[in-house]
């Protein structure tokens, strides 16, 4: 049987993921690492990536709000979320209201609803939705 001198690591192929996956933390951004675990994040979810929805189709998509706000639309009050799931984003918008208790940016939001495309992004009107997490 051969001996392993002291100081080496006869690396298993458990033991390479392990060293590979903490060298790949250590040098993405965080950006990067947010994204990948909002990723996993949409799987757990049985959620669509938001990259993968096409235009005129229902989905449904998880991830966190980036922002919120209150922007008229036609006269009417209208509030607007971006959602971001990791892969891409969407907007989340609200025709009608100027508040919704619990939309606020930061918080996991699960919604679903019809996919449109304006101005080259994509949007899902009056959606359904579920706010996940804690706030």
């Amino acid at each position: 049987m051969d001996e392993v001198p002291a100081g080496t690591a006869q690396e298993s192929p458990q033991g390479a993921r392990g060293l590979r996956g903490f060298l790949r933390r250590l040098t993405s951004s965080k950006a990067e690492l947010e994204a990948e675990e909002l990723q996993k994040t949409t799987g757990e979810e049985g959620a669509t990536p938001i990259k993968s929805c096409a235009e005129r189709r229902r989905a449904c998509v998880a991830g966190t709000l980036r922002t919120v706000t209150l922007r008229p639309r036609g006269g009417a009050p209208s509030l607007e979320a971006e959602l971001y799931d990791g892969s891409d984003v969407i907007s989340l918008v609200w025709l009608g209201r100027r508040r919704i208790a619990g939309i606020e940016p930061g918080r996991l939001v699960r919604a679903e609803g019809l996919v449109s495309v304006q101005d080259g992004r994509k949007v899902m009107f009056n959606p359904r939705y579920e706010l996940r997490g804690g706030s």
